[in-house]
């Protein structure tokens, strides 16, 4: 395990202490169905993936909507989230502040991981949603593009 990956895993713990305890409140049988439309003017989101036994694990995100109403976001290449999809493609979506505090109800979508052909799509609207903070925030804290994984959410209808 290299180094930069060995300093994401302790920032991810570093997160997962700082997330907020309502974020785990979101269920599957909660969420309603619909577009993304209503997380429109967030900055942040809590994405839900699940667990193969069914547990849910929230993650607190910056993400963004592109002009077909589909949900982006980045994480590293090994990032639970990124497991947990390859095995349920359920996902849940609410808009939230930083630490995964809901703010609203959880939208049910399906999620994927895109292969590298669909990056540049996503980056784009990732990109286009947060400008020169997202980049400020890239260059500090992304890490090598080896170690990226971009996320697709199609609400579900």
């Amino acid at each position: 395990m290299s180094t930069l990956e060995r300093l994401g895993r302790l920032s991810d713990r570093l997160f997962d202490g700082l997330r907020s305890r309502r974020a785990f409140t979101l269920t599957h049988d909660d969420a309603i169905d619909g577009s993304f439309d209503s997380l429109g003017p967030h900055t942040y989101a809590v994405v839900v993936t699940f667990r193969r036994n069914g547990d849910p694990v929230p993650s607190p995100v910056w993400f963004s909507i592109d002009e077909q109403g589909k949900a982006y976001l980045k994480t590293r290449h090994d990032a639970g989230k990124v497991k947990r999809l390859r095995n349920d493609t359920r996902v849940l979506i609410a808009p939230s502040n930083m630490r995964g505090k809901p703010s609203g109800p959880a939208i049910k979508g399906t999620g994927r991981v895109l292969p590298k052909e669909d990056w540049a799509h996503a980056e784009k609207t990732l990109a286009a949603a947060y400008g020169a903070g997202r980049k400020i925030s890239e260059r500090a804290l992304g890490g090598p593009a080896t170690m990226a994984a971009y996320i697709e959410i199609t609400p579900y209808r």
